[in-house]
């Protein structure tokens, strides 16, 4: 064994201090010896593992019995161990030069072992500053498992001095190495009281530190103090956390020579021995008011590696991997020389400070093509920029019996807006972040939401100086990334595969593999890429310079194994699998869209960019007459295209307006393009934009078109858009609305498309079978339109009247169809989805059929109600002619669309979210529209409620505050309807927060006058214990009204049984059912529930089932049955009683259950 620690020393040494290409070499050399299988040698050029690998060569090297390490001496024959500095008193007792350091290599042990071995820190020092990190992320200094070793984690612990756990496992390691360095047989005098204390970035940056006045106690070292390689003076490198080191000989104590010291600043001083003492500081050391005495002589920092910022010796980490440095942003460009350090140079230090650190030229220069990229502020509309507001999102599973998840719909007043803008979304998940770990943040929206121009946006902040916590950032349209092969690597799609490739710099990609954590990449439309579902669940191999696909590269990147500790910002739609995906990110966000004051800003700013600024208030105008289109905009596509022919149509100078529906917005849109089309040129588009979409696609190649005349023309009118950094000439739709409006179109114009397949393209009745996969989800509407509306002014306008025989065949296979349809069996999204089929339509009997068949309970709980849903809605309630109840809970409605529906005279009955109608109480109040006020305080129901968390139950309590305000106000007379006829409450939070919640519940339940039915009981149990049977029974003389009592499964015993009886005959004429079912209730509880059992002369059920009372408590209960004639059933079957005596008692009275 000791042949084999020998071996693995020296191979550690070696693997360690080359470059990978180095040790390729060795395994050749190996290989060449016949000591390696070709087998074995290809697995060793694939492991990821620097300590497997060494312990696998020594293995091979012990097997073959090569104990002279011949094929080691190619470790040092290309690459001379680097000399050391010394203080020029010092003689090597033990040699140096080659020989000394081949015989060092990493040791094994503790401290203890370091310490007695004759082990040169010095060399040890040197030696892994020299361990080259360019190709890699990270390193790990291995050992055997059951030893206490020191690596870099361990030794960079303890400078992080934090006020928390850390801080004392930092302590407990300082005092560990106190224990072993000064507690020597020959150093048992040593004093201990030394304390250097880290200062953090706060304290660096804030106010100045003077250096303390009173001298540290003293212990004189022993002057037979051994003079050997580890009670030498050690200088640690310039870039490290101590810039300026000297160590004495003499006794030690902290004196200030300096009137104020710098702040991070100390002076550790030795007494006789002609050493002035050491200066301790924390990165560049500023301008030092006195410089210290010229005395001390000047230690030279050791060398440090060219290609690299600091040190990576496990016995000084670099200050970048310090955790408790200052901001990255003030120490990731740190480039510091290695010249000797003197006052002379931490004065110049102190000159420079106010600037950042330079990084290497070429990495500088990098860095500035970058930001000059990013930099460019697109021309003409698309440089338009109205902050959109960003959500925080939660995914939830679609149905109980489901896996699958989708975003969640919060009510209005339950969404958390980012306030901190881009900066909280980039940090929205810095708190459950670990140390050097992927952050991966996911913004989704819905198709021209505007989230490409915010990715952009994102680009633009860091160009401009607003993102300083990373260094690098790399914009990405995924379609870009969407390619075939398996040849690329990281620096590939760093510098070569985004909108404009850059030139691969080796120096720069080791920059960026150093500091992953400084570096933010953006994929933008993450849901274009084939097989993204797999991204974040496939198998990813090690890391390996080999060149792989794109796919395995992003799979690499999610999965955090490449640049580990990266960020990555993704934008998409949440659609398919896509969201289920996600459901390992970090922090999702949603896009919410344009509010109606952001959609006239929006307005506003086109207006003012045209240079048509006397058309802004008319197209302002136009857009608030037509509510539909003004619901529409909270769209940014729809909101420009409204925008696009607003202006046109000022420009007519004819009497102006809007048209009502989307189809019509964009029928006038285009049909000044078809009018200049070459022939067909249109129809052509719109099949290539259909079958695309078919295909999950929106970009076309140049030989996709039918002809470069059609292409020509479809650039010239804006339809279609060159992609930058494509992998080949490749152009993509305006916009996604744009692609589904051509899409109707080649469906209402084709002859290829049967009538009997076309009723399938609404998608509002699904085949089991081969279902029509709705990827173009604005195709049903726009086909609708198309289809219903007068050819003149629609499809005639764009193909010409010869081009429309077809679609009144169409529009009699669609007529059939949505006449046969039942709007009251179709769910909430597809009914949604049937209105707006109907409105684009603008056919009397279409509408007037859909509208007839509405129930006249609508629930859209779940179901999410945008504004132009909204509105639709209310159209077709009010053409209905009907009452109609509604339930609006979990929708999302904003609280101008639920005001516009409470306000309908049609709407009788409405639920929705607490928060969100006391909410539009208070604004109506504000506003002093009394009259809606009450008629929203009257047609607001709860009926029946559930409370599932803590929110439910504080809104409850909010309503019943209202109440009582109300009744204590002369005013306002009469009580809140919801609480007022309020028959069924169920309380459901749980073993955990239910103890925490029901006291709250039971202050508020006297204000229910009307609740009969009270249902305590959950799957999950409430246990509201004792305590809560007490606090319940007190309230029972208000709850005259209360028929049916649930206390099942609340770990309710004999205490809370007793407390129950004594409050029961309060209830006494109106309680029908009691269950205690599952409780805890022994016979000391059954027999106070059979005293008050006879008095309880409407009761017809209890359910004492499943508790602890035995044979005595049964017979107790049985006994007082008797007296009751007017109960019905008795519920008692229960383990603790045995069978027999269970049997008996129900031959004596049939009215006992044993169920």
């Amino acid at each position: 064994m000791n042949q084999f620690q020998t071996i693995l020393t020296h191979v550690r040494m070696l693997l360690s201090s080359h470059q990978p290409s180095e040790v390729q070499a060795l395994l050749d050399s190996m290989l060449e010896e016949e000591l390696l299988s070709r087998e074995y040698y290809g697995a060793l050029l694939h492991e990821p593992d620097g300590e497997a690998l060494a312990r696998k060569i020594s293995l091979t090297l012990l097997e073959k019995r090569d104990l002279n390490l011949t094929l080691l001496g190619w470790g040092w024959s290309g690459l001379e161990a680097p000399a050391a500095e010394w203080d020029p008193s010092y003689k090597d007792p033990g040699g140096s030069g080659p020989c000394a350091a081949m015989e060092l290599g990493p040791l094994e042990g503790g401290y203890l072992e370091l310490l007695n071995s004759n082990a040169d820190p010095l060399h040890l020092y040197h030696f892994y500053d020299h361990v080259d990190l360019a190709g890699e992320e990270e390193i790990e200094l291995c050992s055997e498992p059951d030893t206490d070793t020191i690596n870099c984690e361990q030794f960079s612990r303890l400078f992080d001095i934090e006020g928390d756990e850390e801080t004392r496992e930092a302590y407990a390691n300082i005092a560990e190495l106190d224990q072993y360095v000064f507690q020597d047989s020959q150093l048992d005098g040593l004093s201990k009281d030394i304390f250097v204390e880290h200062i953090g970035l706060e304290e660096m940056i804030g106010e100045s530190v003077e250096a303390p006045e009173e001298v540290g106690q003293k212990r004189p070292f022993p002057e037979e103090l051994p003079v050997d390689r580890k009670h030498r003076k050690l200088a640690p490198p310039s870039t490290s956390l101590l810039s300026c080191l000297s160590l004495p000989a003499g006794p030690i104590q902290i004196i200030p020579t300096l009137p104020t010291l710098p702040q991070g600043l100390w002076q550790i001083s030795g007494a006789g021995t002609g050493v002035s003492g050491v200066f301790i500081y924390q990165g560049e050391l500023p301008q030092a008011s006195q410089a210290p005495p010229p005395s001390s002589p000047a230690v030279r920092s050791l060398p440090k590696s060219p290609d690299r910022p600091g040190s990576t010796s496990p016995f000084a980490p670099s200050a970048a991997d310090l955790p408790g440095m200052p901001e990255p942003a003030l120490t990731s460009r740190a480039h510091v020389t290695e010249d000797q350090v003197s006052p002379t140079r931490c004065q110049a230090a102190h000159e420079g400070s106010s600037k950042p650190p330079k990084w290497p030229e070429n990495v500088e220069k990098f860095y500035r093509s970058l930001q000059d990229r990013y930099q460019a502020e697109p021309a003409g509309p698309d440089g338009i920029l109205v902050e959109v507001d960003l959500v925080r999102a939660r995914l939830e599973r679609s149905s109980s019996k489901s896996l699958e998840r989708e975003l969640a719909t919060p009510d209005w007043t339950e969404r958390q807006p980012a306030c901190g803008g881009l900066a909280e979304v980039l940090l929205a998940a810095g708190d459950r972040r670990r140390p050097r770990e992927t952050q991966l943040i996911a913004v989704l929206g819905k198709a021209g939401h505007g989230k490409s121009r915010w990715a952009q946006a994102v680009s633009r902040a860091w160009a401009c100086g607003r993102l300083p916590q990373y260094d690098f950032v790399f914009f990405f349209p995924c379609r870009c990334l969407d390619r075939p092969g398996d040849a690329y690597r990281l620096q590939d799609l760093l510098f070569s595969l985004g909108p404009q490739p850059l030139p691969v710099d080796d120096e720069v990609f080791s920059h960026i593999l150093r500091r992953p954590d400084r570096v933010l990449l953006i994929l933008d439309a993450f849901e274009e890429l084939e097989a993204h579902d797999g991204f974040l669940h496939s198998v990813c191999g090690p890391v390996s310079p080999e060149p792989r696909s794109l796919g395995g590269l992003l799979a690499g990147l999610f999965q955090r194994k490449l640049l580990r500790g990266c960020t990555l910002l993704l934008t998409a739609r949440p659609r398919g699998r896509l969201a289920q995906s996600l459901s390992k990110a970090d922090a999702l966000f949603e896009m919410a869209g344009f509010s109606a004051e952001q959609a006239e800003t929006y307005v506003r700013c086109y207006f003012e960019l045209s240079g048509d600024s006397e058309h802004q208030e008319r197209a302002l105008e136009l857009l608030r007459g037509q509510p539909f289109l003004l619901g529409h905009s909270h769209s940014p596509t729809v909101c420009r295209a409204v925008c696009q022919l607003s202006e046109a149509l000022l420009e007519r100078g004819d009497e102006a307006e809007l048209p009502s529906t989307l189809t019509g917005l964009y029928v006038g849109l285009l049909s000044p393009a078809a009018r200049d089309s070459p022939p067909g040129a249109l129809v052509a588009l719109a099949r290539l934009a259909w079958e695309l979409g078919r295909q999950h696609h929106g970009t076309v190649r140049e030989g996709q078109f039918p002809s470069a005349e059609v292409m020509a023309w479809a650039v010239a009118k804006g339809l279609v858009q060159p992609i930058p950094g494509a992998p080949e000439p490749e152009l993509a739709f305006s916009s996604f609305l744009l692609q589904c409006f051509l899409g109707a179109v080649w469906l209402a114009l084709s002859g290829e498309i049967k009538d009997k397949e076309l009723p399938q393209y609404l998608a509002l009745t699904p085949r089991k079978k081969r279902p029509y996969d709705n990827w173009l989800e604005g195709v049903p509407r726009f086909l609708a339109g198309l289809v219903f509306q007068p050819r003149a002014r629609c499809l005639g306008a764009l193909v010409g009247p010869e081009g429309t025989t077809l679609a009144d065949r169409k529009q009699k296979a669609l007529t059939r169809y949505l006449k046969r349809l039942q709007p009251g069996t179709l769910r909430a999204g597809r009914l949604l989805e049937l209105l707006h089929c109907a409105h684009e339509a603008l056919d009397a009997g279409l509408w007037q059929h859909v509208v007839q068949g509405l129930p006249a309970h609508l629930s859209f709980l779940g179901t999410r109600l945008t504004p132009p849903d909204t509105h639709v809605l209310g159209s077709a309630l009010e053409a209905a002619g009907r009452d109609f109840s509604l339930d609006l809970r979990s929708t999302g409605i904003d609280p101008s669309g639920l005001g516009n529906l409470v306000g309908l005279s049609c709407v009788t009955r409405f639920r929705a979210a607490l928060s969100d109608t006391v909410e539009l109480w208070e604004s109506l109040q504000q506003r002093g529209e009394a009259k809606l006020l009450r008629a929203a305080e009257e047609k607001f129901t709860i009926e029946p409620f559930k409370a599932e968390s803590m929110k439910d139950v504080d809104d409850l309590g909010n309503l019943v505050q209202i109440q009582r305000t109300r009744s204590s106000s002369e005013d306002v007379a009469g009580d809140l309807p919801a609480v007022r006829d309020l028959k069924k409450l169920e309380f459901a939070l749980g073993p955990v927060l239910g103890p925490q919640a029901f006291p709250k519940l039971v202050r508020i339940l006297e204000a229910f006058s009307s609740l009969q039915h009270l249902d305590l009981d959950s799957l999950s149990e409430n246990k509201i214990g004792d305590e809560g049977v007490a606090q319940l029974s007190a309230t029972f003389p208000q709850l005259k009204a209360l028929e049916t009592l649930n206390l099942s499964q609340n770990s309710i015993t004999d205490v809370g049984a007793c407390k129950l009886a004594e409050a029961l005959p309060a209830l006494a004429t109106s309680l029908l059912r009691l269950s205690l079912y599952n409780n805890c209730i022994c016979d000391v509880g059954a027999e106070s529930l059979a005293h008050v059992l006879p008095d309880m002369v409407s009761l017809r059920v209890l359910d004492v089932q499943y508790n602890k009372f035995t044979a005595a408590g049964a017979q107790q209960l049985a006994a007082s049955l008797r007296k009751c004639p007017h109960v019905e059933t008795l519920a008692m079957w229960t383990p603790t009683i045995p069978f027999g005596v269970q049997e008996h008692l129900q031959q004596l009275d049939s009215r006992i259950s044993l169920r």
